[in-house]
């Protein structure tokens, strides 16, 4: 009964670490339209500016400050943002495709540096020793992990609460204008590009608090942890939950998270271990069919956007 407790607390721990990010995608997708390919590459600088802050010295790394590890979230959120501006800057006049294969670019880079400056993330070695505040806080990993759990739903609950507020916000209904129709908003007087570049920033924001969160709980990151197959699980848990609507989006890493990990738990216990190397094929291809099946079968999500009507409206 413990280690099934154990694994649980585990599983919400990744699956809401998972969901702040699809919330960010959300904001950027669901809310304006913007078509990001490279989540992946902002969840990594999360996970690897958190790991060289707080990470305890190693003579062979220029990183690994041991600073304090709210210091670590904070430098991390910032770091993705400065990369998001620099991406936004350079990408914000794209559109669609062009916008997604610009994005998966910069994401693809973003993993080639981690695997190859090796003097500052380890190389494929990673960073170890990754500090989490709960770790050996108590006297049973359970009870760590509770705790750390406890912090990802405090998380989570506020930047639900703050995106919520901001959908509702006259910033908010701009950008769901510029979803809507991007010319009809700029005829209005609003600066797209301006309106596009914040969602991206914020968005991409919130994929690097999601990085950081993650190194923090699993205590080890490497360019192996953040392969495109990350970006698919996001946008996977964005549309099956339902894009537009928080709710859904955090549901739909819940789901989808639940889908892959027990696919993979079958695959380990299931398969001989010549066929088990076929698991991770496997994970995708039933992912991809639950996605399909949803887009046939209920288009909107299991939880869609709520269609919102101007009290002005006769």
């Amino acid at each position: 009964m413990i280690g099934f407790v154990s694994y649980l607390v585990f599983f919400l721990t990744v699956a809401l670490i998972l969901g702040i990010a699809t919330l960010g995608l959300n904001l950027q997708w669901g809310g304006t339209g913007l078509f990001n390919a490279g989540i992946v590459g902002f969840y990594a600088i999360g996970a690897y500016t958190f790991a060289i802050l707080t990470a305890p010295p190693r003579p062979e790394l220029l990183g690994n400050f041991e600073l304090p590890w709210i210091v670590g979230v904070v430098g991390a959120m910032a770091a993705a943002a400065l990369a998001a501006l620099i991406t936004g800057l350079a990408t914000v006049r794209l559109r669609g495709d062009y916008l997604a294969v610009a994005t998966f670019g910069i994401a693809v880079t973003i993993q080639l540096v981690a695997t190859n400056f090796e003097a500052l993330t380890g190389g494929t070695m990673g960073i170890a020793s990754i500090p989490n505040p709960f770790r050996g806080l108590f006297a049973t990993p359970l009870a760590n992990n509770l705790g750390y759990l406890a912090v990802i739903v405090a998380i989570l609950a506020v930047a639900y609460v703050a995106l919520e507020r901001i959908a509702r916000s006259p910033w908010g209904r701009v950008l769901k204008a510029i979803r809507e129709d991007e010319v009809a908003a700029e005829t209005l007087g609003k600066n797209t590009r301006s309106f596009r570049l914040q969602a991206f920033v914020i968005g991409s924001t919130l994929m690097g608090l999601a990085g950081a969160l993650y190194a923090s709980f699993i205590g080890f990151v490497s360019p192996f942890d953040f392969l495109p197959i990350l970006t698919f699980q996001i946008w996977a848990m964005l549309i099956i939950g339902g894009s537009g609507n928080n709710r859904g989006a955090i549901l739909g890493a819940i789901v989808v998270w639940g889908i892959w990990s027990v696919i993979g738990a079958v695959a380990s216990k299931m398969l001989p271990v010549q066929l088990q190397i076929y698991g991770g094929a496997a994970q995708a291809m039933i992912i991809g069919l639950a996605l399909v099946l949803v887009l046939l079968l209920r288009p909107r999500g299991l939880i869609g956007e709520q269609p919102v009507t101007s009290r002005h409206a006769v």
